[in-house]
């Protein structure tokens, strides 16, 4: 029987849903949609439409069953905890982490987490971090960029130093990209398709640029959404590397072999975009099994089934075999 661990699907206990309504400010707020649906809005457009299974543990649970997924390690999704005062994101980080170690004792077999940290306020991030270790997180999650802020941002160094010293896995999730409003990404809902993808390989192009993964050598970052746009840019970045000087300032080696020093999950919906991925990842060894549940664009079954599709000893080290080596499970 093959064991399958999901490594991007996400929990939202309802007190941070009430936390952000009290204090998303002019930025986050929660309401109906004009469907009728309870989302988080983001200036005043609909951003994370909520269910049911975004706190409902049994029902997380009979999902798995039906989907045949053994373990999750869950996460918040966006916009964490990067809004509200310097209290406010603390609290809601404890809480949240509180949450999940909570079901992660009560569930042992089937919930592991990865920790929110409060990332605009760093000493705060860092406490939290030694807590939530403490308390049994597996890792950490991280948005695309925090609060507008590159992750890269010499402001987060110490939260990277601590994180990178332990080896930790770190989920880099997507959030609305920088400029957002500008790029009216409001229209057609875009943000989910495009803006997420956006988020992501910026994100990337970034941290793979900048000589990040150089300083951070331990880091085990996780790209999210089969690694957004990277796959299908990773020869133009190569390219650029060569034969424009500021994309080679900081970097000797191609961008491509950076891309295969970090991992990616499944939570894309093509069979092609999927082996597309690993070809880029250069082995199953870095490819992880999501399903991105419970949003209304996860497809838990339909990622498993994708996986399964593969030769069986891909499927393999994508279900578990990578999963169990990089958080040590």
């Amino acid at each position: 029987m093959t064991t399958v661990i999901d490594v991007h699907t996400h929990m939202m206990p309802l007190p941070y849903v009430e936390a952000l309504r009290q204090h998303g400010g002019e930025k986050y707020s929660v309401k109906e949609t004009a469907a009728g649906q309870e989302a988080i809005h983001l200036y005043g457009a609909p951003f994370t439409t909520l269910f049911p299974g975004m706190w409902d543990y049994d029902l997380r649970i009979r999902a798995m069953d039906t989907a045949r997924v053994d373990l999750a390690i869950v996460s918040l999704t966006c916009p964490n905890v990067y809004w509200g005062s310097r209290e406010t994101s603390i609290a809601t980080a404890v809480m949240v982490n509180e949450s999940m170690a909570e079901q992660q004792r009560a569930r042992p077999d089937r919930i592991r987490w990865f920790a929110s940290l409060p990332w605009q306020h760093a000493d705060a991030a860092v406490a939290e971090l030694e807590r939530a270790l403490a308390a049994g997180a597996v890792g950490v999650m991280v948005l695309g960029n925090i609060a507008g802020q590159d992750l890269t941002d010499p402001e987060f160094a110490s939260v990277w130093r601590a994180i990178d010293a332990r080896g930790l896995p770190v989920l880099v999730h997507p959030t609305a990209p920088q400029g957002l409003r500008e790029m009216h990404l409001d229209e057609f809902g875009l943000v989910p398709p495009i803006g997420f993808m956006f988020d992501t390989t910026l994100a990337f192009s970034r941290i793979i640029l900048s000589g990040f993964l150089d300083r951070y050598p331990k880091l085990k970052l996780i790209a999210s959404h089969g690694g957004g746009a990277l796959p299908y840019l990773a020869g133009r970045l190569d390219r650029c590397h060569e034969m424009i000087p500021a994309c080679a300032a900081a970097v000797k080696d191609k961008p491509s072999s950076y891309l295969q020093r970090i991992w990616y999950d499944t939570v894309v919906y093509d069979p092609a975009a999927l082996e597309l991925c690993l070809r880029t990842a250069g082995s199953a060894d870095q490819v992880l099994f999501g399903s991105d549940y419970p949003h209304n664009i996860g497809d838990m079954a339909g990622c498993r089934a994708r996986v399964a599709a593969l030769p069986q000893a891909t499927a393999r080290k994508i279900f578990a075999d990578s999963a169990r080596r990089i958080f040590n499970l």
